[in-house]
Order: C-alpha cells, then sequence, then structure tokens
C-alpha cells in the first residue's frame, strides 16, 4: 500500500461502539506511511478518548467547530485544505442521515462539505439500522455524490445479532483507502537529499561559504515528496520554508552534513547530493574573534570530506545522484565525476550563466548517466525538479531490476 507514503489522511470518528477499531487503523494508516489527523464527534467522545486516538496519531485531535487557535478561528477551512482524503470510520447511521442530507452542524460534517479531496465511509450498524429503508437511501445518495462506502461486513455484532453492519477490519480499511490514490513514481522510497550550502567557520563570525541559495534542491525535496517519496532533506543554512511532507535537518559544516547523511544510509534507498558543500575549511577555526591587526592574514585551508562520493563508496551504499556546477567545459567535467566519484546519475549546471546560476529561481541542466545524457532546457526551478525526478525515478527502478 504504498500509495498511503505522504498522504494527509483526516480520520473522522462517529458514536459506536465499532470507535475502538479507529485505534488500530490509525495504527495502520501510518505504517503504510500516511499522515493521519483525527477530528472526533461528540458521541464518539462517548466511546474512546480523544487523548488515546492522539498518542496513536501524534496529531492534536479535533473536536469543535470554531477553534480559537486556528487561524482566524476557522480551523475546519485549514484540515479541510490539509486533508488528501477524509476517512470516516466508523460512519454511524446518524452521521451518514446528517451528511446526505447536507447538514454541516458539527467540525466533522462540515469538512465533509468543505473539502476538494475525496471522501470515503466505513459505516457501522446495527443490521436493522443498515437494513432500513432510510439508511439505504442515505447511502444511495452518497454513492451519487462521489463519496465512497467501505463495507459494511456482515456477522456478529455487539448487541448479539448477526447480519450486515460491522465495520471493517483495519488492514482491509486502509487497503480500501490507498486505493483511492493512484500509484506514484517513487511511493514509499526512502530518499535522502542535501541542499544548500555549507558555512566553514574561520572564527566564531566568519565563516567560508558559497552562493548557494538551496533553491534547487529544495525544489527537488518536494517534488521527490509530491511522487511519494519518503523524504528526508539535510539542508545548509537558507531561508527557504521546509516544503511539505519532508523531514528537514539543519546542519552548518561539510562534516556536519556528513555526519547527517550517513546517519541515514541504514534506511537510505535513493540519495541525491545537490548541496553545494566546501571544497576546503579552515585547519583551524579561532575560539574568539579574530583582531584586523595585520594588512594581511593567511589561513591555512584543509580538504573537506567528499560527500557524496562517500555514500556512493559506502557498504550500505543506495543508487547516488550527484550535482556538478561548473563554470567551463560542463559535460566533460560532469562525466569525469559520474566516474570519478562511483555515481550512477550526475545533474550539471552551468553556474557561470546568471540566468540559471545560484540563487536564480530557474535552471537548465544535462543529466548524464554511463550510456548517455538528456539536457533539460530552461525552466522554474520547481518545474526542472519535476522532470528530474521522473528521470531518477526511471534510472532508480532501472538499476534495481
Amino acid at each position: 500500500m504504498k500509495q498511503l507514503s505522504n498522504r494527509h489522511i483526516l480520520l473522522g470518528v462517529t458514536g459506536g461502539i465499532a470507535a475502538y477499531k479507529s485505534a488500530e487503523l490509525i495504527r495502520r494508516l501510518k505504517d503504510h506511511g500516511a499522515d493521519v489527523r483525527v477530528v472526533m464527534t461528540s458521541a464518539a467522545m462517548e466511546f474512546i478518548t480523544p487523548l488515546t486516538l492522539q498518542a496513536l496519531s501524534g496529531n492534536p485531535v479535533n473536536t469543535t467547530l470554531l477553534d480559537p487557535e486556528a487561524e482566524a478561528g476557522m480551523g475546519h477551512i485549514e484540515l479541510a485544505r490539509w486533508a488528501d482524503l477524509i476517512f470516516v470510520a466508523p460512519a454511524s447511521a446518524d452521521f451518514m442521515a446528517r451528511l446526505a442530507n447536507g447538514r454541516g452542524d458539527d467540525l466533522l460534517t462540515t469538512l465533509c462539505l468543505a473539502t476538494s479531496a475525496p471522501v470515503a465511509l466505513a459505516p457501522a450498524m446495527n443490521h436493522g439500522m443498515w437494513r432500513d429503508p432510510a439508511t439505504q437511501a442515505n447511502a444511495k445518495v452518497l454513492i451519487e455524490r462521489n463519496i465512497s462506502l467501505f463495507g459494511p461486513a456482515a456477522g456478529a455484532q455487539a448487541c448479539g445479532d448477526i447480519g450486515p453492519g460491522r465495520m471493517l477490519e483495519a488492514e482491509e480499511l486502509a487497503a480500501h483507502a490507498a486505493s483511492v490514490f493512484k500509484t506514484r513514481r517513487l511511493d514509499g522510497i526512502q530518499l535522502t537529499i542535501t541542499a544548500g550550502p555549507t558555512r566553514e567557520a574561520i572564527d566564531p563570525v566568519r565563516y567560508i561559504s558559497n552562493h548557494s541559495s538551496g533553491k534547487m534542491g529544495y525544489a527537488l525535496a518536494s517534488a521527490a515528496a509530491d511522487a511519494g517519496a519518503i523524504v528526508t532533506l539535510i539542508s545548509g543554512p537558507t531561508n527557504l520554508a521546509c516544503p511539505e511532507r519532508v523531514t528537514r535537518i539543519d546542519v552548518t559544516s561539510a562534516q556536519d552534513m556528513l555526519e547527517a547523511a550517513t546517519s541515514t544510509l541504514d534506511h537510505c534507498q535513493l540519495f541525491i547530493g545537490c548541496a553545494a558543500v566546501a571544497d576546503y575549511r579552515p585547519a583551524i577555526a579561532a575560539d574568539q574573534k579574530i583582531k584586523k591587526d595585520n594588512d594581511t592574514m593567511h589561513i591555512e585551508l584543509v580538504r573537506n570530506p567528499d560527500i557524496v562520493s562517500t555514500v556512493a563508496n559506502h557498504a550500505k551504499r543506495p543508487i547516488t545522484i550527484g550535482f556538478a556546477a561548473e563554470t567551463q567545459d560542463l559535460l566533460r567535467y560532469a562525466r569525469g565525476k559520474l566516474e570519478r566519484k562511483n555515481l550512477d546519475l550526475i545533474i550539471a549546471n552551468d553556474v557561470s550563466n546568471t540566468d540559471i546560476g545560484f540563487n536564480s529561481s530557474e535552471n537548465a541542466v544535462t543529466a548524464i548517466w554511463q550510456e548517455g545524457q538528456h539536457t533539460i532546457p530552461q525552466m522554474s526551478k520547481s518545474q526542472l525538479a519535476a522532470q528530474l525526478i521522473n528521470l531518477i525515478a526511471e534510472k532508480f527502478f532501472a538499476a534495481k531490476s
């Protein structure tokens, strides 16, 4: 069920004995990579506590329509925008009736009305209630409005009766939730990407760095998450916001970045080294600010570790992609790095061109691999990132086959 990787699932819980199954459903959804938030009706809280579902989901449970802590008090709109799927499990007969009639008298029904995401229900009730013509009519209305109904199953019920009305089991419901989504290029793939510059300290107030903005790396991280990858972004100092559905590790120096990168290799399947890592650092960083007593100052530099090469030659080596930022003889230097560093793919870009160099919002690159190359013309870095992720996914699965 890799389709659930990085998906935002808003789980609605209504009143009924089957509410206890919601706890296991949260676990199953999270096991398959989803981020789960929970909305409970007042009746649901009579059967299971918000604290239980908060502990399992890792997110606060929402219970009230107007949230004074949310932006402009409109928490329901924020949640409706956040969700990739609203999944109500269990869905009681009362909830189905209110939703079929367009009621928005609590948080959960309001979310279902306000969202542009798919809505799915897992009915759970006594078999007599399920068979009642009113419930069947409501179910028909909901289906006609493109709301999915998963179940119910037949069997023994809490009241002792036997018949249709049982909520499906958690793993089956998770599979139904996954079926709502199309498979993406990198669903469930563990990906690490480095981005931005590094800073190498001269003293407490000065450092050696470069002009990298991190925009290309962040755009790749965002595109990879959109493609379903589980993304860890190791970032040098930037002014950029972390992309949604991405875990960011902030670092400063090349050594910091190397340690962070190697710490991910136990689970990393695909590594993209997009950071502009300083090639050298001061041999000694002064403990106190160096005073400008002389007209000249000499700093001894030592070479920094080559992060992408270290990863590409590691015993736990993932598929490894590098970047080559050059100012001349672009393709020859890039192909040399590809072979010398043992990379699967290298992305070459000409940073001497100020239209596509550091700090620009656009770029143009040539992707190079052992058997060939592919040039992508100038476009926005977000558009370019989407094309590169498609190419990287193609090479990743070809290497794994």
